[in-house]
Formats: structure tokens, sequence, C-alpha cells
């Protein structure tokens, strides 16, 4: 069992040593922090250090305040929702939350709600609404109702600054849209003239510009093992997203209950170890790079590229089951592959 704050291993920044020396080229500066549950991580190329430092100190308070707000079984904002939801009543919501639910739920709709942020009464069922978790099976019964009440985003109705439900079950969760606030960070640099830096929240990662003549590299953590399966360079304003089933996950009768569970069957999807996009540059490729994980996850490898279609992504890699390794032909081209996978095959 490994808590959230692992999720960042998943992909591990490369940086030249020369560099994180800050030997004879222009600074890199980089501060660590934990927010959202997980590790969190600006680099910047290139940047006076009190520039750098003052930017990233404004971006990880964001977060922090963000973190508070969203929060699924903490008191925030997003509780308060839940409660008057659960209570068939509306709720006032400010411009920030109304924008966060609509662009969760467009992103819902394109995904068949396999990417599903209404349903953090199922994840609290399994144990994943607590920062530790016991191995215990929920009471199946359970998971067939909270299955059967059918709970997603499109529930939603928005009237001015009030949100209502038309469904008590609606528990919205967005631990896996994460990715926005990539976005959110990238814009804060580029408005400050800041246009070499690479943003890392919890393994998803966002690059700006390049690290001096070279563009940043990242690593792509192996499933199974430490350490990275495969370096994967990105352009400027691409961004990378995993999820995979050893982030937050425990074992019974040694088998292993992930926090990625399908919305058709209440459980855990358990048909392979990760699955990773790149999303093109855009002002929303973080956020596309976080939610495209999960139907591509739970949707599996018959479905991958129809669902990458749909949001515009051309980049997917998925690891099965067995380790064997299955991507699209422009994926497999800008691979360089540090672990060798048992087998190799196209997604098409």
């Amino acid at each position: 069992m490994r808590p959230d704050s692992w999720r960042a291993l998943r992909l591990l920044v490369l940086l030249c040593s020369c560099l994180l020396a800050a030997c004879s080229k222009p600074p890199v500066y980089q501060q660590e922090s934990f927010v959202f549950g997980t590790s969190v991580q600006i680099t910047i190329y290139g940047t006076p250090e009190d520039q750098a430092k003052a930017a990233t100190a404004s971006i990880l308070a964001d977060l922090d305040r963000l973190h508070a707000r969203l929060h699924a079984w903490h008191p925030s904002d997003i509780t308060r929702l839940n409660q008057a939801f659960a209570a068939g009543q509306s709720a006032e919501a400010d411009p920030e939350m109304i924008s966060i639910l609509q662009q969760a739920k467009g992103y819902a709709e394109r995904a068949d709600q396999l990417f599903d942020p209404a349903i953090g009464d199922l994840v609290a069922a399994w144990g994943f609404h607590n920062d530790t978790f016991a191995p215990v099976l929920p009471d199946p019964d359970k998971i067939k109702a909270l299955v059967a009440a059918h709970p997603t985003l499109d529930d939603l109705h928005f009237d001015g600054p009030n949100v209502s439900s038309s469904n008590p079950d609606v528990n919205i969760d967005l631990g896996g849209f994460k990715g926005f606030a990539l976005d959110r960070a990238a814009a804060y640099l580029r408005k400050h003239h800041i246009y070499n830096a690479l943003i890392n929240i919890g393994g998803n990662v966002l690059a700006l510009g390049k690290k001096g003549d070279t563009p940043w590299k990242v690593g792509l953590q192996h499933p199974r093992k430490p350490g990275a399966m495969a370096a994967i360079t990105l352009a400027d304003g691409e961004s990378i997203g995993t999820s995979g089933d050893y982030e937050r996950y425990f074992e019974v009768n040694g088998k292993r209950y992930c926090h990625l569970i399908d919305p058709r069957t209440g459980w855990p999807a358990q048909t392979m170890q990760a699955a990773t996009v790149i999303a093109p540059a855009s002002r929303e490729a973080g956020a596309i790079s976080d939610a495209l994980t999960k139907p591509v996850f739970i949707g599996g490898v018959d479905h991958a590229v129809g669902y990458a279609t749909r949001f515009g992504v051309k980049d997917v890699l998925i690891v099965a089951n067995d380790g064997s390794v299955y991507l699209t032909p422009s994926m497999q081209a800008r691979v360089e592959w540090l672990i060798n996978p048992p087998h190799v095959y196209r997604l098409r």
C-alpha cells in the first residue's frame, strides 16, 4: 500500500546534473512542496532567482488555496456543495468553482463518464477518502446500490451563481482532476514572462519552453519496479499525465484494488497497470492530460485510441497487467526505453 504522495514517482524529472549544480549555465531554480495530497515540484530555467522564487511562491500559495477549496472529505467548498445536493438543495458557488465544474463536466461527457468526478461515494466506499486506507473490501450490496444511482456531472444544473443536482447521490470528488492546476500555473508563469519551466503536480507534468538548448525530458515511472521505464522529451506547452494502479491501492488475498474506480461496475479497474498520454500544447493541456488517462485506463486497449482522438491526443502508452506495452505510432517514435518491456504492440 502506498500513499498518494508516491504518485509523483510516476514521472521522474530527468534534469542534467550540471544544471542542478548551477555550474556555468543560466540558473535553475527548483522548489518542492506537498499540495493536493501529493508532491509538487516547480523548476524554472534561466530566470533570476528572486523572480523565480517569487513566482513559485505565488503558484504554491494558489495551489494551497485550491486544495482547501476542493478537498473531498475535509470541510471545504466541495463538501458544502455535496451536502446541499444530498439534501436536495442548491448552493451558491463563485465563478472559479463553476468554471472548474463545467470544465470537468465537459470532459466527463467526452469520456462517456469513465472520467466521473461525481462518484465520490464510491471512492469513499472503497476507503480512499482517507489519508491512509485499510485492506478491506466494501459491502457488495452497497456498491451495487451506488452504481444503480448512476451519479454524473450531467446531473448538475447551473443557474447564475447557484448549483443544484437532480440526483442526490452526486458526490463530487475532483481528486482525479488536478491537471487543471497545471494550466493555471503555466498561465501565471507566462503572464510574468517566465517561458522556460517544468511544472510537476503529483507526476502530471507540463513543460514550458526548454532547458537551455535542449527540451525538457521526463522519466516514465515503471509501475512494478523502482525507477523509470522510459524517458520522453516534451515540447513547449505539452503535458504528460499517467494513471496507474500503483498510486493508491491495497491488496486483499494477493489481489490489488486501486483508487481508479470503474463507474459502470463500482469496482476498481483491473485490466492494466498504467496509462500515459501526452496532450499537445493548448491552454487546457494539463487538464486534458489528467482527465483523459481515466477513460484510457478504465476503457482498456480496445478503446484507448478512440478516447484519445476525442480529446485531440495522439500519444498514448498503456502498460498491461502482464507488463506488455501498447502504444500509438506517434508515442513509439518518441519513447526512449530504459527498461525494455517484455512485449511492445502498436495501438491503432
